[in-house]
Protein backbone atom coordinates (compact mmCIF):
# COMPACT_ATOMS: atom_id res chain seq x y z
CA UNK A 1 0.00 0.00 0.00
CA UNK A 2 1.17 3.53 -0.66
CA UNK A 3 2.48 5.45 2.32
CA UNK A 4 1.98 9.10 1.43
CA UNK A 5 2.71 11.27 4.47
CA UNK A 6 -0.42 12.75 6.01
CA UNK A 7 1.24 14.65 8.86
CA UNK A 8 -0.03 18.22 8.83
CA UNK A 9 2.21 21.26 8.49
CA UNK A 10 3.86 23.00 10.18
CA UNK A 11 6.68 20.83 11.41
CA UNK A 12 6.79 20.91 15.19
CA UNK A 13 10.08 20.72 17.13
CA UNK A 14 11.36 17.27 18.04
CA UNK A 15 12.14 17.91 21.70
CA UNK A 16 13.88 15.39 24.00
CA UNK A 17 10.51 14.44 25.49
CA UNK A 18 9.12 13.75 22.01
CA UNK A 19 12.11 11.53 21.22
CA UNK A 20 11.62 9.75 24.55
CA UNK A 21 7.97 9.15 23.63
CA UNK A 22 9.12 7.64 20.33
CA UNK A 23 11.50 5.34 22.21
CA UNK A 24 8.66 4.16 24.47
CA UNK A 25 6.41 3.64 21.44
CA UNK A 26 8.97 1.47 19.66
CA UNK A 27 9.98 -0.68 22.64
CA UNK A 28 9.43 -4.29 21.64
CA UNK A 29 7.39 -3.35 18.56
CA UNK A 30 7.59 -5.21 15.27
CA UNK A 31 6.86 -2.24 13.01
CA UNK A 32 5.86 1.42 13.26
CA UNK A 33 4.28 2.94 10.16
CA UNK A 34 5.03 5.69 9.41
CA UNK A 35 7.68 6.74 11.96
CA UNK A 36 8.11 10.27 10.56
CA UNK A 37 4.35 10.82 10.74
CA UNK A 38 4.18 9.52 14.30
CA UNK A 39 7.00 11.82 15.35
CA UNK A 40 5.10 14.82 14.01
CA UNK A 41 1.90 13.70 15.72
CA UNK A 42 3.80 13.42 19.02
CA UNK A 43 5.45 16.81 18.49
CA UNK A 44 2.14 18.47 17.60
CA UNK A 45 0.48 16.96 20.66
CA UNK A 46 3.22 18.30 22.93
CA UNK A 47 3.09 21.75 21.32
CA UNK A 48 -0.70 22.08 21.38
CA UNK A 49 -1.52 20.13 24.52
CA UNK A 50 -4.06 18.01 22.61
CA UNK A 51 -3.64 14.30 23.40
CA UNK A 52 -3.49 11.80 20.55
CA UNK A 53 -6.26 9.25 20.07
CA UNK A 54 -4.85 5.74 20.30
CA UNK A 55 -7.06 2.81 19.40
CA UNK A 56 -6.95 -0.90 20.16
CA UNK A 57 -9.77 -3.11 18.97
CA UNK A 58 -10.37 -6.60 20.31
CA UNK A 59 -13.11 -8.97 19.24
CA UNK A 60 -14.55 -10.82 22.26
CA UNK A 61 -14.04 -14.27 20.73
CA UNK A 62 -13.39 -15.97 24.10
CA UNK A 63 -14.47 -15.23 27.67
CA UNK A 64 -10.96 -14.63 29.02
CA UNK A 65 -7.68 -13.08 27.96
CA UNK A 66 -4.14 -14.38 28.50
CA UNK A 67 -0.71 -12.79 28.71
CA UNK A 68 -0.41 -12.88 24.92
CA UNK A 69 -3.32 -10.43 24.70
CA UNK A 70 -1.65 -8.11 27.20
CA UNK A 71 1.31 -7.40 24.89
CA UNK A 72 -0.73 -4.75 23.08
CA UNK A 73 -2.48 -3.73 26.31
CA UNK A 74 0.92 -3.05 27.90
CA UNK A 75 1.85 -0.81 24.99
CA UNK A 76 -1.48 0.94 25.30
CA UNK A 77 -0.80 1.58 28.99
CA UNK A 78 2.66 2.98 28.23
CA UNK A 79 1.13 5.46 25.77
CA UNK A 80 -1.65 6.20 28.23
CA UNK A 81 0.95 7.11 30.85
CA UNK A 82 2.39 9.61 28.34
CA UNK A 83 -0.93 11.46 28.53
CA UNK A 84 -2.65 10.28 25.38
CA UNK A 85 -6.30 9.23 25.04
CA UNK A 86 -6.58 5.46 24.90
CA UNK A 87 -9.64 3.91 23.24
CA UNK A 88 -10.44 0.30 24.12
CA UNK A 89 -12.72 -0.81 21.32
CA UNK A 90 -14.80 -3.95 21.77
CA UNK A 91 -15.68 -5.37 18.37
CA UNK A 92 -19.18 -6.53 19.13
CA UNK A 93 -20.23 -5.88 15.50
CA UNK A 94 -17.10 -7.25 13.77
CA UNK A 95 -17.33 -10.41 15.89
CA UNK A 96 -20.54 -11.24 14.07
CA UNK A 97 -18.55 -11.28 10.81
CA UNK A 98 -15.53 -13.26 12.01
CA UNK A 99 -11.92 -12.15 11.50
CA UNK A 100 -10.27 -14.20 8.70
CA UNK A 101 -6.75 -12.99 9.59
CA UNK A 102 -4.18 -15.77 9.36
CA UNK A 103 -6.79 -18.42 8.66
CA UNK A 104 -7.10 -20.85 5.77
CA UNK A 105 -10.84 -21.25 6.22
CA UNK A 106 -13.86 -19.14 7.05
CA UNK A 107 -14.07 -18.32 10.77
CA UNK A 108 -17.52 -19.12 12.17
CA UNK A 109 -19.16 -15.91 13.43
CA UNK A 110 -20.18 -15.70 17.07
CA UNK A 111 -23.76 -15.38 18.20
CA UNK A 112 -24.92 -12.15 19.86
CA UNK A 113 -25.28 -14.04 23.16
CA UNK A 114 -21.69 -15.32 22.99
CA UNK A 115 -20.38 -11.85 22.15
CA UNK A 116 -22.23 -10.18 25.03
CA UNK A 117 -21.10 -12.83 27.51
CA UNK A 118 -17.45 -12.54 26.44
CA UNK A 119 -17.47 -8.74 26.31
CA UNK A 120 -18.53 -8.57 29.96
CA UNK A 121 -15.18 -9.99 31.09
CA UNK A 122 -12.90 -8.45 28.44
CA UNK A 123 -12.76 -4.94 29.78
CA UNK A 124 -12.72 -6.06 33.42
CA UNK A 125 -9.61 -8.10 32.71
CA UNK A 126 -8.05 -5.43 30.47
CA UNK A 127 -8.47 -2.97 33.34
CA UNK A 128 -5.85 -4.96 35.24
CA UNK A 129 -3.39 -3.35 32.80
CA UNK A 130 -5.07 -0.09 31.70
CA UNK A 131 -6.04 2.84 33.90
CA UNK A 132 -9.87 2.59 33.82
CA UNK A 133 -10.30 6.27 34.74
CA UNK A 134 -8.39 7.32 31.63
CA UNK A 135 -9.74 4.76 29.16
CA UNK A 136 -12.49 5.44 26.64
CA UNK A 137 -14.62 2.31 26.14
CA UNK A 138 -16.44 1.97 22.81
CA UNK A 139 -18.38 -0.74 20.96
CA UNK A 140 -18.23 -0.68 17.17
CA UNK A 141 -21.91 -1.54 16.87
CA UNK A 142 -22.42 2.16 17.75
CA UNK A 143 -21.59 3.22 14.18
CA UNK A 144 -21.70 -0.08 12.27
CA UNK A 145 -25.34 -0.95 13.00
CA UNK A 146 -26.67 2.45 11.79
CA UNK A 147 -24.82 2.08 8.47
CA UNK A 148 -27.48 -0.18 7.05
CA UNK A 149 -27.39 -1.71 3.58
CA UNK A 150 -26.96 1.63 1.76
CA UNK A 151 -24.09 2.73 4.00
CA UNK A 152 -22.37 -0.65 3.67
CA UNK A 153 -22.50 -0.42 -0.13
CA UNK A 154 -21.09 3.10 -0.04
CA UNK A 155 -18.27 1.95 2.24
CA UNK A 156 -17.50 -1.05 0.03
CA UNK A 157 -17.24 1.30 -2.97
CA UNK A 158 -14.19 2.94 -1.38
CA UNK A 159 -12.00 -0.17 -1.65
CA UNK A 160 -11.19 -2.43 -4.60
CA UNK A 161 -11.17 -6.21 -4.84
CA UNK A 162 -7.62 -6.03 -6.20
CA UNK A 163 -6.46 -4.23 -3.06
CA UNK A 164 -8.30 -6.74 -0.89
CA UNK A 165 -6.59 -9.63 -2.68
CA UNK A 166 -3.20 -8.20 -1.75
CA UNK A 167 -3.90 -9.72 1.64
CA UNK A 168 -1.69 -12.79 2.00
CA UNK A 169 -4.22 -15.22 3.48
CA UNK A 170 -6.84 -14.33 0.87
CA UNK A 171 -4.30 -14.84 -1.93
CA UNK A 172 -3.24 -18.24 -0.62
CA UNK A 173 -6.80 -19.43 -0.23
CA UNK A 174 -7.76 -18.21 -3.70
CA UNK A 175 -4.78 -19.96 -5.34
CA UNK A 176 -5.52 -23.15 -3.42
CA UNK A 177 -9.16 -23.16 -4.40
CA UNK A 178 -10.28 -22.71 -0.79
CA UNK A 179 -13.57 -20.78 -0.66
CA UNK A 180 -13.59 -17.12 0.41
CA UNK A 181 -16.99 -15.81 1.40
CA UNK A 182 -17.90 -12.26 0.34
CA UNK A 183 -18.64 -11.30 3.95
CA UNK A 184 -14.97 -11.91 4.82
CA UNK A 185 -14.03 -8.92 2.66
CA UNK A 186 -16.24 -6.85 4.93
CA UNK A 187 -14.15 -7.53 8.03
CA UNK A 188 -11.10 -5.39 7.17
CA UNK A 189 -13.45 -2.74 5.77
CA UNK A 190 -15.41 -2.56 9.01
CA UNK A 191 -12.24 -2.53 11.14
CA UNK A 192 -10.92 0.27 8.96
CA UNK A 193 -14.20 2.16 9.32
CA UNK A 194 -13.74 1.99 13.10
CA UNK A 195 -10.68 4.22 12.66
CA UNK A 196 -12.76 6.70 10.68
CA UNK A 197 -15.50 6.76 13.32
CA UNK A 198 -13.00 7.23 16.16
CA UNK A 199 -10.68 9.65 14.29
CA UNK A 200 -7.77 7.49 15.37
CA UNK A 201 -4.19 8.83 15.35
CA UNK A 202 -2.58 5.45 16.04
CA UNK A 203 -3.93 1.92 15.94
CA UNK A 204 -2.27 -1.03 17.64
CA UNK A 205 -2.45 -4.70 16.76
CA UNK A 206 -0.53 -7.93 16.47
CA UNK A 207 1.60 -8.61 13.41
CA UNK A 208 -1.27 -10.67 11.98
CA UNK A 209 -3.43 -7.52 11.90
CA UNK A 210 -1.18 -5.39 9.68
CA UNK A 211 -3.40 -5.57 6.59
CA UNK A 212 -6.50 -4.54 8.54
CA UNK A 213 -4.67 -1.64 10.15
CA UNK A 214 -3.47 -0.39 6.77
CA UNK A 215 -7.04 -0.46 5.47
CA UNK A 216 -7.87 1.98 8.26
CA UNK A 217 -5.19 4.37 6.95
CA UNK A 218 -6.60 4.24 3.45
CA UNK A 219 -10.23 4.69 4.48
CA UNK A 220 -9.36 7.72 6.61
CA UNK A 221 -7.88 9.34 3.48
CA UNK A 222 -11.10 8.52 1.60
CA UNK A 223 -13.09 10.28 4.30
CA UNK A 224 -10.82 13.34 4.31
CA UNK A 225 -9.10 12.57 7.61
CA UNK A 226 -5.43 12.55 8.53
CA UNK A 227 -4.28 8.93 8.28
CA UNK A 228 -3.55 7.01 11.45
CA UNK A 229 -0.15 5.53 12.09
CA UNK A 230 -0.02 1.84 12.88
CA UNK A 231 2.00 -0.07 15.45
CA UNK A 232 2.28 -3.84 15.25
CA UNK A 233 3.48 -5.89 18.20
CA UNK A 234 5.02 -9.39 18.06
CA UNK A 235 2.91 -12.40 18.95
CA UNK A 236 4.03 -13.69 22.35
CA UNK A 237 5.50 -17.19 22.21
CA UNK A 238 3.72 -19.63 24.50
CA UNK A 239 5.05 -21.88 27.24
CA UNK A 240 6.10 -24.52 24.70
CA UNK A 241 8.66 -22.08 23.32
CA UNK A 242 7.47 -22.69 19.75
CA UNK A 243 3.89 -21.64 18.99
CA UNK A 244 2.25 -18.30 19.74
CA UNK A 245 0.46 -18.23 23.08
CA UNK A 246 -3.00 -19.68 22.56
CA UNK A 247 -5.67 -21.44 24.56
CA UNK A 248 -6.15 -23.92 21.74
CA UNK A 249 -2.45 -24.82 22.02
CA UNK A 250 -2.71 -25.09 25.82
CA UNK A 251 0.50 -23.07 26.14
CA UNK A 252 -1.00 -19.98 27.75
CA UNK A 253 -1.04 -18.13 31.06
CA UNK A 254 -4.45 -16.64 31.82
CA UNK A 255 -4.57 -13.26 33.53
CA UNK A 256 -7.06 -14.62 36.10
CA UNK A 257 -5.09 -17.77 36.95
CA UNK A 258 -4.24 -18.39 40.59
CA UNK A 259 -1.00 -16.65 41.72
CA UNK A 260 0.87 -19.90 42.35
CA UNK A 261 -0.08 -21.31 38.94
CA UNK A 262 0.85 -18.08 37.17
CA UNK A 263 4.18 -17.90 39.00
CA UNK A 264 5.02 -21.54 38.32
CA UNK A 265 4.23 -21.26 34.62
CA UNK A 266 6.42 -18.17 34.26
CA UNK A 267 9.27 -19.96 35.99
CA UNK A 268 8.91 -22.82 33.49
CA UNK A 269 9.79 -20.76 30.40
CA UNK A 270 13.25 -21.19 28.89
CA UNK A 271 16.09 -18.83 29.74
CA UNK A 272 16.13 -17.58 26.13
CA UNK A 273 12.37 -16.97 25.97
CA UNK A 274 12.58 -15.03 29.23
CA UNK A 275 13.98 -12.01 27.39
CA UNK A 276 10.99 -11.73 25.04
CA UNK A 277 8.73 -11.87 28.10
CA UNK A 278 10.78 -9.15 29.80
CA UNK A 279 10.60 -6.90 26.73
CA UNK A 280 6.90 -7.39 25.99
CA UNK A 281 5.39 -7.98 29.44
CA UNK A 282 7.60 -6.19 31.97
CA UNK A 283 7.44 -2.48 32.73
CA UNK A 284 11.09 -2.42 33.81
CA UNK A 285 13.33 -0.02 31.83
CA UNK A 286 15.19 -1.64 28.96
CA UNK A 287 18.45 -0.41 30.50
CA UNK A 288 17.72 -2.56 33.57
CA UNK A 289 16.90 -5.58 31.38
CA UNK A 290 20.11 -5.09 29.38
CA UNK A 291 22.05 -5.01 32.65
CA UNK A 292 20.49 -8.34 33.66
CA UNK A 293 21.67 -9.85 30.36
CA UNK A 294 25.21 -8.65 31.07
CA UNK A 295 25.12 -10.05 34.59
CA UNK A 296 23.92 -13.46 33.36
CA UNK A 297 26.66 -13.48 30.72
CA UNK A 298 29.08 -12.84 33.59
CA UNK A 299 27.73 -15.79 35.59
CA UNK A 300 24.56 -14.70 37.38
CA UNK A 301 21.94 -17.45 37.70
CA UNK A 302 19.13 -16.80 35.14
CA UNK A 303 16.67 -18.10 37.74
CA UNK A 304 17.17 -14.92 39.79
CA UNK A 305 15.96 -12.77 36.89
CA UNK A 306 13.10 -15.11 36.08
CA UNK A 307 11.91 -14.77 39.68
CA UNK A 308 11.82 -10.97 39.26
CA UNK A 309 9.74 -11.33 36.09
CA UNK A 310 7.32 -13.80 37.67
CA UNK A 311 6.87 -11.64 40.76
CA UNK A 312 6.21 -8.52 38.68
CA UNK A 313 3.53 -10.23 36.58
CA UNK A 314 1.82 -11.91 39.55
CA UNK A 315 1.81 -8.62 41.48
CA UNK A 316 0.23 -6.83 38.51
CA UNK A 317 -2.70 -9.21 38.25
CA UNK A 318 -3.04 -10.05 41.95
CA UNK A 319 -0.94 -8.22 44.56
CA UNK A 320 2.59 -7.88 45.87
CA UNK A 321 1.67 -10.07 48.84
CA UNK A 322 0.40 -12.75 46.46
CA UNK A 323 3.66 -12.55 44.50
CA UNK A 324 5.71 -13.05 47.66
CA UNK A 325 3.54 -15.97 48.74
CA UNK A 326 3.83 -17.54 45.27
CA UNK A 327 7.62 -17.32 45.48
CA UNK A 328 7.60 -18.99 48.89
CA UNK A 329 5.30 -21.75 47.61
CA UNK A 330 7.47 -22.25 44.52
CA UNK A 331 10.63 -22.55 46.60
CA UNK A 332 8.84 -24.98 48.92
CA UNK A 333 7.86 -27.19 45.99
CA UNK A 334 11.34 -26.95 44.47
CA UNK A 335 12.72 -28.43 47.69
CA UNK A 336 10.28 -31.33 47.44
CA UNK A 337 7.73 -29.83 49.79
CA UNK A 338 3.98 -30.13 49.44
CA UNK A 339 1.91 -26.93 49.22
CA UNK A 340 -0.39 -26.21 52.14
CA UNK A 341 -3.41 -25.33 50.00
CA UNK A 342 -3.71 -28.33 47.67
CA UNK A 343 -7.27 -29.28 46.70
CA UNK A 344 -8.96 -32.23 48.42
CA UNK A 345 -10.79 -34.65 46.13
CA UNK A 346 -12.94 -37.68 46.98
CA UNK A 347 -13.30 -40.36 44.31
CA UNK A 348 -15.30 -43.56 44.21
CA UNK A 349 -14.45 -46.90 42.60
CA UNK A 350 -11.47 -48.28 44.52
CA UNK A 351 -9.31 -49.85 43.34
CA UNK A 352 -8.96 -47.30 40.54
CA UNK A 353 -6.46 -47.27 37.68
CA UNK A 354 -3.83 -44.56 38.03
CA UNK A 355 -4.77 -42.96 34.69
CA UNK A 356 -8.43 -42.63 35.67
CA UNK A 357 -7.47 -41.37 39.11
CA UNK A 358 -5.36 -38.56 37.65
CA UNK A 359 -8.09 -37.63 35.18
CA UNK A 360 -10.94 -37.69 37.72
CA UNK A 361 -8.86 -35.64 40.18
CA UNK A 362 -8.46 -32.98 37.42
CA UNK A 363 -4.69 -33.34 37.47
CA UNK A 364 -4.60 -34.17 33.74
CA UNK A 365 -7.11 -33.56 30.92
CA UNK A 366 -7.07 -37.16 29.67
CA UNK A 367 -5.78 -40.66 30.42
CA UNK A 368 -3.39 -40.39 27.48
CA UNK A 369 -1.89 -37.30 29.12
CA UNK A 370 -1.70 -39.28 32.38
CA UNK A 371 0.19 -42.06 30.62
CA UNK A 372 2.59 -39.56 29.07
CA UNK A 373 3.40 -38.08 32.48
CA UNK A 374 3.90 -41.55 33.96
CA UNK A 375 6.30 -42.49 31.15
CA UNK A 376 8.28 -39.31 31.84
CA UNK A 377 8.49 -40.01 35.56
CA UNK A 378 6.29 -37.03 36.43
CA UNK A 379 3.69 -38.76 38.63
CA UNK A 380 4.12 -39.35 42.36
CA UNK A 381 1.90 -40.79 45.06
CA UNK A 382 2.95 -39.83 48.58
CA UNK A 383 6.34 -38.86 47.21
CA UNK A 384 6.98 -42.16 45.40
CA UNK A 385 7.32 -42.07 41.60
CA UNK A 386 4.76 -44.15 39.71
CA UNK A 387 6.37 -45.99 36.79
CA UNK A 388 3.67 -48.50 35.84
CA UNK A 389 0.67 -47.26 33.85
CA UNK A 390 -1.28 -50.37 34.90
CA UNK A 391 -1.12 -49.59 38.63
CA UNK A 392 -4.44 -49.71 40.47
CA UNK A 393 -4.74 -47.57 43.58
CA UNK A 394 -6.48 -49.07 46.62
CA UNK A 395 -8.88 -47.24 48.94
CA UNK A 396 -7.20 -44.63 51.13
CA UNK A 397 -6.02 -41.03 51.18
CA UNK A 398 -2.97 -40.01 49.15
CA UNK A 399 -1.06 -36.90 48.09
CA UNK A 400 -0.89 -37.18 44.31
CA UNK A 401 1.49 -35.04 42.28
CA UNK A 402 1.81 -34.48 38.52
CA UNK A 403 4.86 -32.51 37.40
CA UNK A 404 6.17 -29.77 39.66
CA UNK A 405 2.99 -27.77 40.21
CA UNK A 406 -0.11 -30.00 40.19
CA UNK A 407 -1.11 -31.57 43.50
CA UNK A 408 -4.26 -33.08 44.98
CA UNK A 409 -5.08 -34.81 48.24
CA UNK A 410 -7.15 -37.72 46.95
CA UNK A 411 -9.42 -39.84 49.12
CA UNK A 412 -10.39 -43.01 47.23
CA UNK A 413 -13.38 -45.01 48.48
Amino acid sequence: MSEVSSAAAPNYPLTPSVMRALEITKRGCDELLVESEWLQKLARSEATGVPLRIKLGLDPTAPDIHLGHTVVLNKLRQLQDLGHQVIFLIGDFTSTIGDPSGRNSTRPPLTREQIEANAQTYYKQASLVLDPAKTEIRYNSEWCDPLGARGMIQLAAKYTVARMMERDDFTKRFRSGIPISVHEFLYPLMQGYDSVALKSDLELGGTDQKFNLLVGRELQKEYGQESQCILTMPLLVGLDGVEKMSKSKNNYIGVTEAPNDMFGKLMSISDDLMWQYFTLLSFRPMSEIDLMKEEIAAGRNPRDCKVLLAQEIVARFHSQAAAEAALDAFNHRAKGGIPDDIPAVTLEGAPLGIGQLLKQANLVPSTSEANRNIEQGGVKIDGETVSDKAVKVAAGTYVVQVGKRRFARVTLV
